[in-house]
C-alpha cells in the first residue's frame, strides 16, 4: 500500500482526491492546508486522516511515500526541494514552478535524488486526448500543414477558481493554466517549438493576467504553430487544439471531445469507445513499485515551462 499526503486543498487539490481514494493501492494518510478549517473538513471526509497546516510537518511524517503538491505555483519550488530532501516520491500540479531557474533546479535535483516524480498533466490520461494521439500517429491527417490552439473564456478567471492568484500576472492568467496544457501535447506529440512571437493584451490593472494572446511559433520541419485566445467575450468557453493535414483535419475540443474529418468532409465527432488509456495513479502505483510507468516527469514540465516563458514575455 502507499501512503499519499496531499499539500494543497483547494479547487485543483481536491480533484485527485476521488482517484486516490478509489485506488486499491493507495491511501490518503495525510492532509496539509494553511487553511485549517479546510484541512479539518477534508480529513473528516477521509475518516479522520493526519492533519497539517504547516507541510514541513507532513513532510516529517514517516508513513508518508508520496506527496502531491497541489499549491500555487510559486510555493512548489520550495515544497518540493523539502521533500526531496525529505525522500518522498513527488506528483506535482502544473505548471513545475514559477520561474524557469526554479524548474530547472527541481528537475537537476529531483533527477539526483532518484525519488520517482511526475506532473500532474491529466490529458495523457484521459480518453479524448488518448485518441487524438492515437489518429495523429496512425497518420489520419497525412502531412501536418498547420496546428493551431485557440482558447476563449467569457470570463478569466472562471467562476469555480476565484482566488488571489489564478487570474494574477505572477502565477496566473489563462496561458499559464490552460495553455501549458497543450504545449505539453505539443511537445509530446510534434516535437520542439521554436521561433516564439508573441502579441499579449493585458488590463489596466498591472496585477492581472493577460486578456488575450496572439503567438506564431514553428516546429523543427518549420511547420507554422499559431496560439490566439481571450477573455472577457461573449459565448461560451471554448478550447480548440487543432492538427491541419494534407488528408484531413482532427481536432480535441473543450478537453473531452475529437472531431475529424477527410478532406472535402465535414468535421463530425469521433468515437471514444474502446480508446485505451493510462491511468495516472495506476502509473504512479508502477513507478513507486519500480517498474516501467507511463509518467511525465520534471523534465517534461520543465521543457513545458521553457515555452511558457516564452509566450507570457512582455515585450
Amino acid at each position: 500500500m502507499i501512503h499519499i499526503g496531499i499539500i494543497g486543498l483547494g479547487a485543483i487539490g481536491q480533484r485527485l482526491i476521488k482517484q486516490f481514494t478509489e485506488h486499491d493501492e493507495v491511501v490518503i494518510t495525510a492532509v496539509c492546508d494553511r487553511n485549517e478549517s479546510l484541512a479539518k473538513k477534508t480529513s473528516e471526509q477521509l475518516g479522520n486522516v493526519e492533519v497539517y497546516t504547516d507541510y514541513k510537518q507532513l513532510l516529517a511524517n514517516t508513513q508518508v511515500d508520496l506527496v502531491y503538491v497541489a499549491v500555487p505555483p510559486k510555493f512548489h519550488h520550495a515544497i518540493v526541494m523539502d521533500a526531496i530532501e525529505a525522500k518522498k516520491h513527488i506528483l506535482c500540479e502544473k505548471p513545475l514552478a514559477n520561474s524557469l531557474e526554479e524548474a530547472r533546479e527541481m528537475a537537476d535535483a529531483v533527477k539526483e535524488a532518484c525519488v520517482v516524480h511526475a506532473m500532474n498533466f491529466p490529458l495523457n490520461y484521459g480518453q479524448a486526448a488518448s485518441k487524438f494521439a492515437e489518429l495523429i500517429n496512425e497518420n489520419y491527417i497525412g502531412k501536418l500543414r498547420r496546428l493551431q490552439l485557440s482558447m476563449h473564456f467569457p470570463a478569466w478567471p472562471r467562476a469555480w477558481q476565484k482566488n488571489d492568484w489564478v487570474g494574477g500576472r505572477e502565477q496566473g492568467g489563462f496561458v499559464l493554466e490552460v495553455g501549458v496544457h497543450f504545449i505539453q501535447q505539443t511537445l509530446k506529440l510534434f516535437g520542439e517549438i521554436h521561433n516564439i512571437q508573441t502579441r499579449l493584451e493585458f488590463p489596466d490593472d498591472p496585477t492581472l493576467g493577460e486578456t488575450g494572446i496572439i503567438a506564431t511559433s514553428e516546429l523543427e520541419d518549420g511547420t507554422p504553430v499559431l496560439i490566439e485566445g481571450m477573455s472577457g467575450l461573449a459565448g461560451k468557453e471554448h478550447i480548440g487544439f487543432t492538427a491541419y493535414g494534407t488528408e484531413g483535419v482532427l481536432t480535441l475540443e473543450n478537453w473531452g471531445e475529437v472531431r475529424g474529418g477527410k478532406m472535402g468532409d465535414t468535421l463530425e465527432p469521433i468515437s471514444l469507445e474502446a480508446t485505451t488509456h493510462p491511468r495516472l495513479i495506476d502509473e504512479l502505483v508502477k513507478a513507486v513499485n519500480g517498474q516501467e510507468a507511463d509518467l511525465y516527469d520534471f523534465e517534461v514540465g520543465y521543457q513545458a515551462q521553457k515555452i511558457l516563458e516564452e509566450l507570457r514575455k512582455e515585450k
